[in-house]
């Protein structure tokens, strides 16, 4: 059956939209890892300019013509039927916001994230707050206009715009029911840890060329394929490009070497993801990933479940001793992992552990719903990270580098992004539990360096779907039912309480 003539046209606008997204996205990964400094404002000025050239293909009459003469003899096909739907969608969100606002949002973003960046190690707040105060002020004006559209509220928007179809109403129940089960949980772990003793660190220093190397090699066992992929360095690790060119990044310390090699690990499953996708719906809204939840999912599978269990930590070892030699019992699966499923009462979120990381993603949730809302002023969120932090981990961050500057999130215009972090270790736990119930031997498999088994599994019920189905329907048609959290509970559970 041939589609309608507005169907197709739709498709290949649609296609062109996403190239131009493609090229804003490669310029961006430049500006974090390879633009001189001087080149910020120039870099500022073609993001724009490319934004808005998105956004008024997307908002154009001829593309709004086309929806409407599509909708009236959809496609039967229920993917192409899926792809209209979000099509209007993205078309919908677009024609809310005023192309000056989409410019303007451009051009601030870019300019506070380059002060951010010299900003943050220098713990210098007052020197970035006006950009995020300006950043703030337009994000709060583009998130009323699209909680006018569609009749949400302006927070409740910008979430949409992360992960489909869920808000504040889905997510507060479950961020408060764990803030319940930490408050007993926390003390407990940390009584258990202090009675098994404390890890054997590892000698350093450990050499960034080294841990670099070794990374890459670590990301390619789980299957990311560098003739389609790039490893590099950045202030902030994260994953990007397309499905046939993966750029991830991430950082080093000669100090120790987990945090790189959990960086680069977390960001594969991101870009595992994005090869995943089905190529026959490239470039189009529903040959996306299924939202940003989901994305994290899938890092969060990798990262915690896969990379931190005792049967990866028992193949993992053997390879840090072949790079960083010393005493070999180091480097037991035991000692790694009381290394790396130490449970700290931390400042930085990266660098957290999965007991206290979602009160840290519960954190930013609160204050950036207070930004957005007019009920906090950017002058005071210091103050208000301190006093959130206190609440939720009884600690208070020393200076500003390890408290409101750390995440480069909010300098970039990425308010409503940070609940998909815990939505996403939540479902990962949830996945992982639906995977051991098909895979029995899944463990021995990951003993073995040997993804493949997980990887085939998350290809054909996750990726392999894209953005057919909305967060809840995805994670119903892999594991049989919507989020529950606790899959998660009962994950840390075993981990950290038995």
């Amino acid at each position: 059956m041939t589609n309608p003539p507005a169907y197709d046209r739709l498709v290949a606008r649609f296609a062109r939209i996403a190239t131009v997204g493609e090229a804003i996205g490669m310029l961006g990964w430049d500006a974090s890892v390879m633009m001189p400094p001087g080149g910020a404002a120039a870099r500022g000025d073609q993001l724009a300019v490319l934004s808005g050239i998105a956004h008024e293909m997307t908002t154009a009459d001829a593309l709004a013509d086309d929806i409407a003469e599509a909708g009236d003899a959809p496609p039967a096909d229920v993917w192409q039927a899926a792809n209209l739907k979000l099509m209007r969608h993205r078309h919908l969100r677009a024609i809310a916001l005023p192309p000056d606002l989409v410019e303007a949002q451009s051009r601030a973003n870019a300019a506070c994230e380059t002060v951010w960046r010299w900003a943050r190690p220098a713990s210098d707040f007052s020197a970035v707050r006006p950009h995020l105060e300006e950043v703030v002020r337009l994000v709060r004006e583009g998130a009323v206009a699209l909680g006018e559209a569609f009749r949400m509220t302006p927070y409740d928007a910008l979430m949409d715009g992360f992960q489909r179809g869920i808000g504040v109403a889905d997510v507060a129940p479950i961020f408060g029911d764990y803030e319940t089960f930490l408050a007993d949980a926390l003390p407990r772990a940390e009584a258990i840890q202090a009675a098994r003793g404390a890890a054997k660190p590892l000698a350093g220093p450990f050499s960034i060329d080294v841990q670099e190397a070794l990374c890459r090699r670590l990301s390619a066992a789980a299957g990311l394929d560098y003739t389609h992929a790039r490893l590099d360095r950045s202030a902030h690790p994260f994953s990007g490009g397309t499905p046939t060119d993966s750029r991830i990044t991430s950082r080093y310390t000669p100090d120790e070497c987990f945090q790189s090699i959990m960086g680069v690990m977390h960001e594969t499953g991101h870009a595992m993801y994005e090869m995943g996708l089905p190529p026959d719906h490239a470039r189009q809204p529903v040959g996306e990933a299924a939202g940003m939840g989901a994305h994290e999912s899938q890092s969060l599978l990798i990262e915690l479940q896969v990379c931190r269990s005792d049967a990866y930590l028992s193949w993992l070892g053997p390879q840090l001793h072949a790079e960083f030699g010393g005493d070999v019992a180091l480097y037991s699966g035991a000692n790694l992992g009381r290394q790396l499923r130490h449970v700290e009462r931390s400042f930085i979120r990266v660098e957290s552990n999965e007991v206290t990381y979602p009160a840290h993603v519960i954190l930013r949730f609160r204050l950036e719903q207070a930004l957005i809302a007019g009920d906090l002023a950017v002058r005071d969120l210091p103050g208000a990270w301190n006093d959130g932090l206190q609440a939720l981990l009884g600690i208070t961050s020393p200076d500003d580098r390890r408290g409101c500057l750390q995440d480069i999130h909010w300098y970039d215009g990425a308010f409503g992004y940070f609940p998909s972090y815990t939505l996403g270790a939540m479902a990962a736990a949830q996945i992982m539990a639906a995977v051991r119930a098909d895979l029995p031997n899944l463990d021995a498999s990951i003993a073995a360096g040997d993804l493949a088994p997980l990887m085939g599994w998350v290809r054909r019920e996750i990726h392999g779907r894209a953005n057919l189905l909305g967060f809840n329907d995805l994670l119903r048609a892999a594991t049989g039912k919507p989020l529950d959290a606790t899959a998660f509970e009962a994950h840390l559970t075993a981990r950290y309480l038995t």
